[in-house]
């Protein structure tokens, strides 16, 4: 678990600004305080490790908690929870002590629940537009940090456009692997992200409209002329094909 705690710090990345890198003292990890029913929205700049240690809680519960996976990437405007889900506190740690253990009778076991089938995409108020032309050359993968959204391939400087209406919530560099990037927030709920631009043409705090050209498609972050696009509902990355037109 030490070792776990170490490398979530280490691979911490800032939301959007500049890349910190945080090294744990030699003292404990700190024990987390829930806060039930609470929760804390993410500012420009604010990191996993910074929202947590503010709230007295680990980064590796915030984390957990808000089911953030490496390498440990929130945008402005996401929500993240600072209590366990399904429940008020957090789970009771088994004591250990050097005495005898107490025996208990057994316990029958008891059936499992048949799992629940996997939840249909989220429904979105929007109509979305591709946010650039070419061909999508990487594919979404669920529960993969490297996939988290779609590449599409094309030509450097060609228009890179607002999927659906919104306010830019981000558009810098200072996102690791992400190149020039601009995040649109579109609601409370919503969030779309263009990397690897040339250029950026719009500014933090701007309203732009579905299909308005918000940046020059590009290769910074990236191997080759393309836009890396995400959409993201509640925070987390959902498949842009179960969203985007058929073309």
């Amino acid at each position: 678990m030490r070792m776990l705690v170490v490398l979530l710090l280490v691979g911490l990345l800032s939301a959007c600004g500049s890349s910190r890198v945080i090294r744990e003292g030699g003292s404990a990890a700190p024990t987390s305080t829930p806060r039930p029913g609470q929760s804390v929205t993410v500012q420009r700049g604010d990191t996993v490790y910074r929202l947590a240690t503010s709230n007295g809680i680990s980064a590796l519960d915030l984390a957990t908690w808000n089911n953030i996976r490496p390498p440990y990437t929130i945008y402005p405007g996401q929500r993240l929870r600072l209590y366990p889900g399904g429940g008020t506190s957090a789970p009771a740690r088994p004591a250990t002590s050097g005495t005898a253990s107490v025996q208990r009778p057994p316990v029958q076991p008891t059936q499992s629940r048949p799992q629940a089938p996997a939840a249909p995409p989220a429904r979105s108020p929007f109509n979305w537009q591709w946010p650039t032309a070419g061909q999508v050359v990487g594919r979404y993968v669920a529960n993969d940090p490297t996939k988290q959204g779609i590449d599409i391939a094309g030509t450097s400087g060609q228009a890179v456009n607002a999927a659906a209406d919104g306010v830019v919530v981000y558009s810098g560099a200072g996102l690791v692997g992400y190149g020039e990037l601009i995040i649109v927030k579109h609601d409370e709920q919503w969030l779309t992200a263009y990397g690897h631009n040339r250029s950026r043409k719009v500014n933090e705090g701007e309203r732009v409209r579905a299909g308005q050209q918000i940046a020059e498609l590009g290769r910074t972050g990236a191997a080759r002329d393309m836009l890396h696009f995400e959409i993201r509902y509640n925070g987390k990355p959902v498949d842009p094909m179960s969203y985007l037109p058929a073309r």
